[in-house]
């Protein structure tokens, strides 16, 4: 089941993707540059919160928007969606 529309979030949405996408390719270049391991993996980890972050307003955003008017085949998107988390 797919939606074609845009939520509210969704500007925000992209807007923290963007960051989280300039944040990876610095750490690229890091990893390129040579920089130690530590400072390589305290940043990936940053940009991987950022992304869960992103993820978890999405499916909140869905859950709040989508499925509200929806009744079994919106239970299994749910379902499948939660296993995301």
């Amino acid at each position: 089941m797919s939606h074609s529309h845009i939520h509210a979030s969704h500007p925000d949405l992209i807007k923290r993707l963007k960051r989280a996408e300039g944040h990876l390719r610095h750490v690229i270049g890091m990893i390129e540059g040579q920089q130690p391991c530590l400072d390589i993996a305290r940043q990936l980890t940053a940009v991987e919160s950022a992304v869960t972050a992103a993820k978890r307003v999405l499916i909140h955003d869905h859950i709040d928007h989508c499925l509200v008017h929806e009744t079994s085949d919106a239970l299994a998107e749910m379902k499948a969606m939660t296993k995301l988390l």
